[in-house]
């Protein structure tokens, strides 16, 4: 991988991170179209993918402090339940990130798979924005008095979309925005906690090849991972206000339209 393609695919994965339209099949589709040989190992993608979450933390700093001097308050209180249920929302992608490891990495060398969840993430766009109904209409958390607004089994709900979500190609956010619509949890909530649901699965991910030596050992050069990972972190900075902005307020049919038109040119052209 050259150096001008990390900083092509880190812009990628920065401004598509906070659309439901799937980071990781867009990188895979840059490297199609940049002539980009996939490695044998997922060090870039987990690198850029540990800067968008970076950047995310930096974003949302004020909120992760609030939460932190909550939590550590020591007593059950507003911040203590939404740390916990971030926390219950993570089983699912620890499970598959232990025991299926090598089979969700052996996907990332398959185009055809991201056509197909690109599909599947049309559906579930279009799904769940036809059954969440009208956007005054009040939410069964809101109904129910659910505190912070999503309660422990919509938590692991979305946390099982997020565990399928590894496949490339089916988007993270919208996987885990559908997800929690589909189980009656409002956009603007669904909005925040699915982007601070993902910090600690990523960075924990990064920190774990760190410290095994994948990072030295891995066939792409240390200047592209340099570049990509700082290309990544600056455009996620730029577009994750503008981006989750237009999460909680558009249409999600609207990307339902692009995933399904990009998996018509991914079957087409591939």
């Amino acid at each position: 991988m050259e150096w001008f393609e990390a900083v092509i695919l880190g812009l990628v994965q920065g401004l598509t991170e906070f659309l439901p339209v799937s980071s990781s099949g867009h990188l895979i589709i840059g490297k199609e179209l940049l002539g980009v040989e996939s490695a044998d190992d997922l060090v870039f993608e987990t690198l850029v993918h540990a800067a968008t979450v970076l950047s995310t933390i930096v974003v949302f700093r004020k909120q992760l402090w609030d939460l932190l001097k909550g939590f550590f308050s020591f007593r059950y209180n507003d911040q203590t339940d939404y740390v916990l249920k971030i926390c219950v929302s993570m089983v699912p992608v620890f499970i598959v990130g232990v025991f299926f490891k090598d089979f969700v990495e052996g996907l990332f060398r398959s185009i055809f798979v991201v056509g197909l969840a690109l599909v599947c993430t049309a559906m579930l766009l279009f799904f769940s924005d036809m059954v969440s109904g009208p956007r005054g209409r009040s939410s069964v958390s809101e109904r129910k008095g659910y505190r912070n607004g999503i309660s422990y089994w919509q938590a692991f709900a979305v946390g099982l979309g997020q565990a399928l979500a590894v496949v490339p190609g089916l988007s993270r956010s919208g996987t885990t925005i559908s997800t929690g619509l589909l189980c009656g949890v409002r956009r603007d909530v669904m909005a925040q906690f699915s982007f601070l649901m993902v910090l600690v699965p990523i960075l924990g991910e990064s920190f774990l090849q760190l410290v095994g030596g994948e990072i030295s050992g891995s066939s792409i050069g240390v200047l592209p991972l340099v570049l990509g990972f700082t290309a990544a972190f600056v455009s996620g900075l730029f577009a994750c206000k503008v981006m989750i902005a237009l999460v909680k307020k558009a249409r999600l049919s609207w990307f339902a339209l692009y995933c399904a038109i990009v998996a018509l040119l991914i079957f087409i052209f591939a």
